[in-house]
């Protein structure tokens, strides 16, 4: 793997290509990628849309029950999606059946009115619920009792356990692309990660932000992880790999040509070189994401053999 030793994680094959789904997959993998000595293993939250993907507290409590030392993340809960009260529960209870492994990452969703509409989100108050949505979350696993007084929740005196295992809480992290966005990272997060969905290049743009940021807040940046998820295929053939790309970006994000500007593919040498970029931009942690062939890109891309 690359020359600079960073943290690795992979992500855990989510979306079924097939129906009914199948789950076996999802336990090799996942043993694999501890025996490989990868950091974490990452899912992603997508509540409503075509693809066939798995809700992640419960795929993680699954992939818990069967590891022992790797790191359990989600890049990015939609937050205005989800009930803060709920979710800081089953993140809390996640971390304590995992043993304190949990990575809980936090980002406002794309704006889409009817999913908008269905989980009754506020036209033009996305920013407000997650900032809100996050205070509450941390009050609950930091505070015996819990008090906050926001626009949408409120709390008085409310208690809520078992606290998480990792105090304050689980690291959260943050995803985002635009400018407001990485501010607000640096801000409330321990961690931000690169969109899977934007290019090395706008990782570039993205990383001189929060440098920005970090300098401006008069944070340390050794307080604060950059990340990146990087969709990648190794395949000598090119255009099969793209066209298998394309076909699972057209089912997860609806817009096959999303491949085209935001993956890599090509021969194995390829790839890690165009992982060596993103490490040389500024990432400090990897999230390498196959969409097909785990097992295989596993072994191509273990931290160590």
């Amino acid at each position: 793997m690359p020359s600079k030793e960073i943290p690795f994680g992979f992500a855990i094959p989510q979306v079924s290509p097939t129906e009914p789904v199948d789950v076996e997959p999802i336990g090799r993998v996942a043993r694999r990628a501890e025996e490989l000595g990868f950091e974490s293993l990452w899912t992603l939250d997508q509540v409503l849309g075509g693809s066939r993907n798995l809700e992640p507290v419960s795929l993680l409590s699954y992939v818990a029950a069967i590891t022992t030392r790797v790191r359990l993340g989600t890049a990015v809960f939609v937050l205005p999606q989800h009930n803060p009260v709920q979710l800081a529960k089953e993140l809390a209870t996640l971390d304590v059946l995992s043993g304190g492994r949990v990575d809980a990452g936090f980002g406002i969703g794309n704006d889409v009115a009817l999913h908008n509409a269905a989980f009754g989100i506020p036209t033009g108050r996305r920013v407000r619920l997650l900032t809100e949505s996050l205070a509450v979350m941390r009050a609950l696993w930091s505070d015996r009792t819990a008090t906050y007084e926001g626009e949408f929740f409120q709390l008085h005196d409310i208690r809520m356990e078992p606290k998480p295992v990792q105090r304050p809480g689980p690291p959260v992290w943050f995803g985002g692309r635009v400018e407001p966005a990485l501010r607000r990272a640096v801000r409330l997060g321990d961690a931000w990660m690169g969109p899977g969905s934007s290019s090395i290049e706008d990782f570039r743009e993205h990383v001189g932000m929060l440098k920005q940021a970090l300098e401006a807040a008069d944070r340390d940046p050794a307080t604060f992880t950059i990340s990146k998820r990087l969709y990648l295929a190794i395949d000598d053939d090119r255009e099969r790999a793209e066209g298998r790309l394309r076909e699972w970006f057209g089912h997860v994000y609806g817009s096959a040509d999303l491949a085209n500007e935001a993956a890599v593919w090509g021969p194995e040498s390829y790839i890690k070189e165009r992982i060596e970029e993103v490490i040389d931009i500024g990432a400090e942690h990897m999230l390498v994401n196959p969409v097909f062939d785990f097992d295989e890109h596993l072994e191509a891309l273990a931290p160590r053999g």
